[in-house]
């Protein structure tokens, strides 16, 4: 087994997420005891998001480009970056790594492409539905992207700093997604991506009627065939 180095507590509601989902699918693979072999770098989300608010992406990618080449040089194989956001420093984590670097966006745009679909709807930070970095992505692989509009877009990301990344789960806030989700299809989207790790603690696929892309769980499974693989 390979070991997976995980960039993670962006927010840990979600990168806690990660862990459950990763170990429970190399159990599920190799049975009895087995676990996933981890090496893991959770932030302190506080200062994350300061960078993130005040827009200096360049001070976040040298932090978490350092951090990715530490947890290469103390053995892991394979990095991923538990969270959509902070893709947007994507290409300066690659370059300070030589293993490989598992891309958010190109597991989810693999799983659009292996339903059938080629227009989907995107939910996530204003950071991710607005900026090319993951739009851009997934278009590179044929797909069409739909965005909300105001003010569907300011909800969607307000949810997410206000509730998901400080453990509130609201039903008030998962009707107004799924009101969302409904303008988006309205609008042409065949599914919908969960663009943020959090997203999937509020919406299931059950709680829609169109094919629902949860970003964790298929970015947590391509890590395990990764790791697993020969």
């Amino acid at each position: 087994m390979k070991t997976i180095g995980l960039l993670g507590g962006m927010s840990w509601e979600s990168s806690i997420e990660y862990e459950r989902l990763i170990n429970t699918e190399v159990r599920r693979r190799l049975g009895g005891v087995h676990s996933a072999d981890l090496l893991i770098r959770s932030y302190d989300f506080g200062e994350i998001e300061a960078l993130q608010a005040a827009g200096d992406w360049e001070a976040a990618g040298a932090r978490l480009a350092a951090d990715a080449r530490r947890l290469q040089d103390a053995g892991a194989d394979l990095i991923l970056l538990c969270t959509n956001t902070m893709h947007l420093v994507a290409p300066a984590i690659e370059a300070a790594i030589s293993v490989p670097f598992v891309h958010l966006a190109d597991t989810t745009a693999a799983a659009v492409t292996a339903a059938g679909l080629d227009t989907v709807g995107l939910l996530g930070t204003r950071f991710t539905m607005e900026k090319d970095f993951y739009r851009g992505r997934l278009e590179t692989h044929g797909l069409g992207v739909i965005v909300p509009e105001e003010p569907d877009l300011t909800t969607v990301h307000d949810v997410i700093y206000d509730e998901l990344v400080q453990g509130r789960i609201l039903d008030t806030s998962r009707n107004r997604y799924l009101e969302i989700i409904d303008r988006l299809v309205d609008r042409g989207a065949q599914g919908v991506i969960a663009g943020c790790t959090e997203i999937e603690l509020l919406v299931t696929p059950e709680d829609i009627n169109v094919p629902y892309f949860p970003t964790t769980r298929l970015h947590a499974l391509a890590a395990v065939s990764a790791a697993l693989r020969d």
